[in-house]
């Protein structure tokens, strides 16, 4: 099961390798551009998957209502980029959400689904403005519907990912793969925010 384990974490990292060959939407088009646009940046990838592990933690309805919440809310800052309206700050609380939703993952705190959901969509306004900042020459609605399903796909895989994990249980009966995968994310976060 370990070795599984370490397969899918280097198989996460290695996607993550090509941080700045986003595709061409003229070569490639909108939707396959930003479809690619979540997967080749280690930030996104932190975040969402992530966000699914926090999710299934609490398993229920947190699994559906939790992405929904950030896929939606990322929808609405992508929306606000590309209107023109600035929002400050943008890079440092993108690399706070991973650091925060790695420490709520570490530390296995009760939260409710409410304030799990209201957590990611703050952070994820800010993800969503990212891209719309980074949309460049291609169409705007096919770009979001790219980067909407790649978000929600990478959401999945956490969710699955904090499944599986969550049968190792540990004695408090919380998962301490989770909660370790939780800790490794916090620390690529400040790594990130270090190294920028």
């Amino acid at each position: 099961m370990i070795r599984r384990l370490l397969m899918t974490a280097a198989a996460l990292g290695l996607a993550t390798v090509p941080a700045l060959a986003h595709l061409d939407p003229s070569e490639h088009g909108s939707f396959a551009a930003g479809f690619s646009h979540p997967l080749f940046g280690l930030d996104h990838v932190l975040v969402m998957v992530a966000v699914g592990l926090w999710a299934a933690s609490l398993k229920g309805r947190a699994m559906l209502v939790v992405p929904a919440a950030f896929v939606g809310t990322m929808g609405l800052g992508f929306i606000a980029a590309i209107a023109g309206l600035p929002l400050p700050f943008v890079e440092p609380v993108i690399l706070a959400s991973i650091i925060f939703i790695g420490i709520m993952v570490a530390l296995a705190l009760p939260f409710s689904t409410a304030g799990m959901a209201a957590a990611v969509a703050f952070f994820a306004v800010f993800h969503g403005h990212a891209h719309g900042g980074e949309l460049g020459e291609a169409g705007a609605a096919s770009f979001a519907i790219g980067f909407m399903i790649a978000t929600a796909l990478l959401h999945a895989a956490g969710i699955g990912l904090g499944l599986a994990f969550g049968k190792l249980q540990s004695r408090d009966g919380k998962s301490w793969i989770t909660r370790a995968a939780g800790a490794m994310t916090a620390l690529a976060g400040a790594a990130l925010a270090v190294a920028g």
